[in-house]
């Protein structure tokens, strides 16, 4: 039988929607259930001593500033970076994108020994910024940029596919009508694309709040929730654990249901 479109109708028998519904069903389960888990596991006064603990509330503050810094300083060139790559083709550009992705595949501890060994106090970037005062080890700088360098391809990547969806003919129009790249730049492409961009930086500040194995190998102080959290459960096991895990569960999904809601309001303008 042909539908509408002159295309053969799936049989409503063969089994194939209900079969790839429960695969994917079984894969939302894994993510959820631990979720769940951690929740169900954590102690309600246990939790509610947590918030009123100085040290875990000074150190979800400072992992929430560390990741702000980070987005900032990320936005400078991310998305310059991003508009390059959307709008223009040139030699090496592959080579850059798949350079932007390289901190998602580089295991975290790994990238934390990386950055060691260029923001280190004995590294010759590291010895650069101490004649001015910034010392990376052991200081928030080395927080900042241990987040910066495990996030920055979700701001890359989400304001490049932003700039891709503008049309060019917009800014040629606005050439022509005698603006310079610059004005046709904050005045015609970032007004367009400012949803996308919007997006990318909530998702890499998102990653950054979550960030510990860069974090702890450059900066184990001072300490951020992850860092505090690993602290407890190596030395008091996973009870003491527990809430700050719930704490940094809840600040993760509070960063994703904005996401989710400005997506939402957004797509209605």
């Amino acid at each position: 039988m042909l539908n509408d479109h002159g295309q053969s109708s799936p049989k409503k028998t063969d089994g194939f929607v209900p079969i790839f519904a429960v695969l994917g069903s079984l894969l939302l389960f894994f993510v959820l259930v631990p979720i769940i888990a951690t929740f169900m596991g954590t102690d309600l006064t246990a939790l509610l001593d947590t918030l009123r603990d100085p040290e875990a509330l000074s150190a979800l503050g400072l992992t929430f500033y560390a990741a702000l810094w980070a987005t900032g300083l990320a936005l400078i060139g991310g998305v310059p970076l991003a508009y390059l790559l959307a709008r223009y083709r040139f030699r090496g550009k592959s080579w850059i994108e798949g350079l932007v992705n390289l901190p998602i595949v580089i295991p975290h501890t790994a990238a934390g020994i990386a950055l060691l060994m260029v923001f280190g106090r004995q590294a010759w970037l590291g010895k650069a910024f101490a004649q001015i005062g910034i010392t990376f080890t052991d200081q928030l700088p080395g927080i900042i940029v241990g987040m910066l360098f495990v996030s920055l391809p979700f701001l890359v990547n989400a304001a490049r596919e932003a700039f891709a969806l503008v049309d060019p003919e917009l800014e040629s129009v606005a050439l022509s009508d005698g603006a310079t790249r610059w004005q046709a730049f904050f005045r015609v492409t970032l007004p367009i694309a400012w949803r996308g961009v919007m997006t990318g930086l909530l998702m890499m500040w998102g990653r950054g709040i979550s960030e510990f194995g860069a974090i702890v190998i450059l900066a184990y102080y001072p300490k951020t929730i992850s860092v505090l959290m690993y602290e407890r459960f190596s030395g008091y096991g996973l009870t003491a654990a527990l809430p700050l895990a719930v704490l940094i569960i809840l600040a993760s999904l509070g960063v994703f249901l904005l996401i989710h809601f400005l997506m939402r309001v957004w797509a209605a303008e």
